[in-house]
């Protein structure tokens, strides 16, 4: 008898497949791309930081680093976009931010920097996912942090 080994494969996203599921846009859209996707276990996000984004000019304008909260935001829309692939959205939908917990910052980002964002899935109840992120910065952790949040109903369908 032979084994035969069976591989999941995973799903990308690209910048397109994001704008379709995603409502944000330029310049609050932070993830790029979505690669290793395993349905709405787990993906690692991809943000291209560059020396031209809107929030360098004031953070700070002689030595910029991304913010931290926009980095948090970065790991929540990867959550959520993989919570909305699952879905089958064919058109932007809304994830509500609930909760960020355990948040840590370690090491600056700044403009030409990669960020990975690994989010796995903790937890989900009733439309509701707990998604623990790690952000990343050539192979070292640069922030972390747990995100709750919720895929929004369109008052129209109700």
């Amino acid at each position: 008898m032979t084994k035969t080994n069976h591989k999941k494969r995973l799903e990308t996203a690209d910048i397109q497949r994001l704008m379709v599921a995603l409502p944000h846009r330029y310049p609050f859209l932070l993830v790029d791309r979505i690669i290793d996707i395993d349905g709405d276990e787990t993906a690692t996000g991809i943000k291209n930081v560059t020396a031209s984004e809107p929030h360098f000019a004031g953070h700070f304008p002689d030595k910029p680093i991304m913010p931290g909260v926009l980095i948090i935001e970065a790991m929540a829309q990867t959550a959520g976009a993989i919570s909305l692939f699952q879905r089958g959205v064919d058109q932007p939908g809304i994830v509500y931010f609930m909760t960020i917990d355990n948040a840590k910052f370690r090491k600056p980002v700044i403009p030409g920097d990669r960020l990975l964002l690994h989010v796995k899935k903790l937890k989900q109840r009733r439309g509701i996912s707990r998604y623990a992120c790690v952000a990343e910065v050539d192979g070292l952790r640069v922030a972390e942090a747990e995100v709750k949040a919720m895929i929004g109903v369109d008052d129209s369908e109700a």
